[in-house]
C-alpha cells in the first residue's frame, strides 16, 4: 500500500484528494512566496511505487488537482510560485552538497518532484503558448502596477534543470533531485507523445537548441554519457534522517524509498521486451533516464538555418587520451574515457537505449568507431548483440534492426572481419540449439545472421531485414577463415531453403500463368515474388563464391559441405540470372568431385578432409574468375526520414518515466513487442 505525507500529513494515495496542503495549492487563494506554508508544503516523505499500477494511481490521483491549478492559477500564480521557490534553492544546490545538507536537499527534490507531477498533467491538457503562460502569471496586490520579472521563468527553469545536472555531483544525497532534473526534462519534451508528426519547432525546442542552454550542450551531453558509464545504482533508502526537533518543528522523517523519491521508477528497461532479463534495470534509474535524455535530445530535428548542438557534441567529443590537436576546431567537443564507455557499452546491450547509443556512436563519431575497432577484446561487444539477434522472437523489431545495422558498421573493416575469426570461444551459453565448443567469433557471427535470415523468411519477411543480414555476410564473405563445419553446413542448409522457396514460387508463377490465359479474376503477381527470391539467391551465390576465390585453402570444411549437397546447384547451372557466378562453383565441384573420385570409395569423414585440404593448395588460383569484391556500406539515407525519432519516444514511453497517457500520438511511438 502506498503511503505519503504531503505538508508533514501522512495518509494514503486514495486520500490525498482530502490533503489540505495540496488544496491550499491549487485553490483560489493566493499564497505569497514569504508564507511559512511553502516550507512545510514541500516537506513531506514518501514511499516509492515498486509497479506501474500503484503509479498510475498515484498519477490519477494527481489530475484533479492539476486540473483546479490549471483552473485558478491565472488570479493566483501559485504554480509560479511554486516553480520560484525551487528556482530559489537550486542556486544553493552545489554549497547544500558540500556541506552534506540533506534537508535542504530533500526539500528541493520535493518542490522539483511536484512541479513534474504537475507539468505531466499540464502537457496533456494544454499546448506550449498556454504552458508558457502557467509559468507568468504572478501574485498581484491590490492596486499593483509596476514591472514583473522580465526573466522567462520557463527558460529560467529548463536552465536551472540543466545547470543542476551538470553542477551537482553525483552522490547518494544527490541521487534523487538528479533522477528529478533528468526526468523533468523528459517531460517537458513530452509534448512530441501527443503530435502525430515529427515536432520540428516551438517554445522548448527553441530554449534548448538556441537559448541559456546552448551554452552548457558539451557539458549536459557528458554528464549524461557520465551517469550511463557509471552506472549507479538507487542508494539504499534512508530513514529518520531527520528526527523530530525538540522545539516543535515540522517533524522530517524519510521513509523508506524517500531518499529516492522514484515514484515514477518502474518496469525500466528496453521497449517491448518480454523476458524478464531487464529487471536489474529497475536499480539504475538516473543510468537509464540519462541515456533516454541524452537520445532524445541528439535526436532533435535541426533547425532552418542551424545544427542540432547537441548531435554535434555526440559526433565529435574524444578520448581523454587523446593528445591531438584536431586539425578543425569542432563546436562543442568535449574529451571522455572511451575505455570506461566501451565497458559499459558492452554491459548494456540488453536494452534497446543502449544499442542505439552503440549505432549512433559508431556511426556518427568517427574517433569512437576508431577506438571500437581497435580494441583486440571485440567479443564482449560482438556476442552482445548477437544474443539480441538469437532472441528475435522476444525482441522488438527495432532493436534487431540496430544490432544488425551495429554488425554491417563493424563488417566495413577488413581488418574487423579477419580478426572475428582469431578470437576463439570455449562455448556459447546461450546457443541452445546445438552444443558449441570451440568455435571462432566469426563463425558463430555467421550462425546467428544465417538464423535471422531463416527466422524472416518463415515470419516477417521483411525485404530491409533480409537486405542487411546478406550485406553483412557479403562483407564478411572475402575474410571467412576456419569455418566452424556447423557454420559451413548452415552456409549450404540456408541456399538449400531458398533453393526450394525458389521453385515453389516459380512453380506458383507459371499455374497463374496458364489461370490467366483463360480467366479474367484477380490473381497474385509470383513475378515480383520471383525476382526478390533470385536477387537473394545471387547474393548468396555470391556470397560463396567471394570466399572460394579469396581464402578456399582456409575453409575446406565449406568445400566438404558444398560438394555434399552439389546437387543443389545443378539446376542454377543454366538459369541466366545465375550463369556467370556459377562458373566458379562449377569448377571448385569438379576439380575435387575429380579428386575425391580418385582417392577411390568409402573414405571416411576425416580422408576426405585431408583429399580437400591437400586439393586446395593444388587448386590453381588462376582458374577461378574474378569478380568485383563484395563490400556494401550502411547509408543513413537508406532509413525512412526521421526513423529514429518514433523509436527514440517509443523507449521513453515504455520506459517507466510515468507517462501513462494515451496521447494522440500513440500509432506513431507505440511499437511492436516482438
Amino acid at each position: 500500500m502506498l503511503l505519503a505525507k504531503m505538508g508533514a500529513n501522512t495518509s494514503q494515495i486514495s486520500d490525498l484528494s482530502e490533503n489540505t496542503s495540496l488544496k491550499a495549492l491549487v485553490g483560489t487563494e493566493i499564497i505569497s512566496e514569504n508564507d511559512p506554508f511553502w516550507n512545510q508544503l514541500i516537506s513531506f516523505t514518501f514511499i516509492s511505487p515498486t509497479c506501474s499500477g500503484d503509479s498510475k494511481l498515484l498519477e490519477e490521483a494527481v489530475i484533479p488537482f492539476a486540473r483546479m491549478l490549471i483552473e485558478n492559477n491565472p488570479r493566483t500564480g501559485n504554480f509560479g510560485a511554486l516553480v520560484r521557490i525551487f528556482l530559489g534553492r537550486t542556486k544553493e544546490l552545489k554549497i547544500s552538497t558540500e556541506c552534506q545538507d540533506q534537508l535542504f536537499i530533500w526539500q528541493a527534490h520535493n518542490a522539483l518532484f511536484m512541479i513534474r507531477c504537475l507539468l505531466k498533467v499540464f502537457i496533456r491538457e494544454m499546448n506550449e503558448e498556454e504552458l508558457h503562460l502557467q509559468f507568468c502569471y504572478q501574485e498581484r496586490a491590490p492596486g499593483f502596477c509596476g514591472e514583473t520579472n522580465s526573466e522567462d521563468p520557463l527558460e529560467e527553469l529548463l536552465s536551472n534543470l540543466i545547470h543542476l545536472i551538470v553542477e551537482v555531483p553525483l552522490l547518494d544525497i544527490t541521487y534523487s533531485i538528479l533522477f528529478e532534473a533528468v526526468t523533468t526534462l523528459l517531460v517537458f519534451f513530452s509534448y512530441q507523445l501527443f503530435s502525430k508528426d515529427i515536432r520540428r519547432d516551438g517554445l522548448i525546442y527553441q530554449h534548448i537548441m538556441k537559448g541559456r542552454c546552448l551554452s552548457l550542450t558539451s557539458r549536459i551531453v557528458k554528464t549524461l554519457l557520465y551517469n550511463f558509464i557509471r552506472q549507479e545504482k538507487c542508494p539504499p533508502p534512508a530513514t529518520h534522517i531527520f528526527e523530530a526537533k525538540a522545539e516543535g518543528g515540522l517533524l522530517y522523517g524519510l521513509a523508506s524509498g524517500v531518499a529516492s523519491g522514484l515514484w515514477s521508477v518502474f518496469t525500466l528497461g528496453g521497449a517491448g521486451t518480454k523476458s524478464d532479463i531487464d529487471q536489474d534495470d529497475n536499480h539504475l534509474p538516473l543510468s537509464n533516464q540519462s541515456l533516454l535524455l541524452l537520445l532524445v535530445l541528439a535526436n532533435l530535428t535541426d533547425g532552418p538555418d542551424f545544427p542540432n548542438p547537441y548531435r554535434q557534441a555526440i559526433t565529435c567529443f574524444r578520448n581523454t587520451q587523446d593528445t591531438s590537436v584536431s586539425p578543425v576546431e569542432q563546436p562543442h567537443t568535449f574529451q571522455i574515457n572511451f575505455n570506461s564507455l566501451y565497458t559499459a557499452l558492452c554491459e548494456q546491450q540488453r536494452s534497446d537505449q543502449a544499442t542505439l547509443l552503440l549505432y549512433t556512436l559508431l556511426h556518427q563519431n568517427s574517433n569512437m568507431r576508431t577506438y571500437i575497432l581497435s580494441r583486440t577484446d571485440m567479443d564482449n561487444m560482438v556476442l552482445p548483440i548477437l544474443e539480441i539477434l538469437y532472441h528475435v522472437e522476444e525482441r522488438n523489431s527495432h532493436h534487431v534492426y540496430m544490432a544488425l545495422i551495429i554488425l554491417l558498421i563493424l563488417t566495413e573493416d577488413d581488418a574487423f572481419n579477419r580478426s572475428i575469426h582469431e578470437v576463439v570461444l570455449k562455448s556459447v551459453s546461450w546457443y541452445t540449439e546445438r552444443s558449441l565448443t570451440e568455435i571462432s567469433l566469426g563463425s558463430l557471427l555467421i550462425l546467428v545472421v544465417i538464423r535471422t535470415i531463416q527466422f524472416n523468411m518463415t515470419r516477417t519477411r521483411d525485404k530491409y531485414l533480409h537486405t542487411n543480414c546478406l550485406a553483412a555476410l557479403a562483407n564478411m564473405s572475402a575474410q571467412f577463415r576456419c569455418l566452424h563445419q556447423y557454420a559451413s553446413q548452415r552456409i549450404i542448409s540456408l541456399f538449400a531453403l531458398l533453393s526450394k522457396k525458389h521453385n515453389k514460387v516459380l512453380e506458383q508463377a507459371t499455374q497463374s500463368l496458364r489461370v490467366r490465359q483463360g480467366d479474367n479474376t484477380a490473381i497474385p503477381d509470383y513475378a515480383q515474388d520471383l525476382n526478390v527470391i533470385e536477387e537473394v539467391i545471387r547474393m548468396m551465390l555470391e556470397i560463396i563464391n567471394s570466399c572460394l576465390c579469396n581464402s578456399l585453402h582456409h575453409n575446406p570444411n565449406l568445400v566438404y559441405a558444398l560438394l555434399y549437397k552439389r546437387e543443389l546447384f545443378e539446376q542454377f547451372r543454366t538459369h541466366p540470372s545465375f550463369q556467370d557466378i556459377m562458373q566458379n562453383l562449377d569448377m571448385v565441384i569438379g576439380f575435387f568431385g575429380q579428386r575425391l573420385e580418385q582417392a577411390g570409395n568409402d573414405l571416411s569423414v576425416e580422408q576426405v578432409q585431408e583429399v580437400i585440404m591437400k586439393g586446395a593448395q593444388a587448386l590453381p588460383k588462376d582458374r577461378l574468375k574474378k569478380f568485383p569484391e563484395l563490400k556494401f556500406k550502411y547509408v543513413e539515407e537508406d532509413q525512412p526520414e526521421d526513423f529514429f525519432i518514433p523509436y527514440v519516444w517509443s523507449l521513453v514511453f515504455n520506459s517507466g518515466v510515468g507517462l501513462h497517457w494515451s496521447p494522440q500520438g500513440i500509432e506513431l511511438f507505440s511499437m511492436d513487442s516482438g
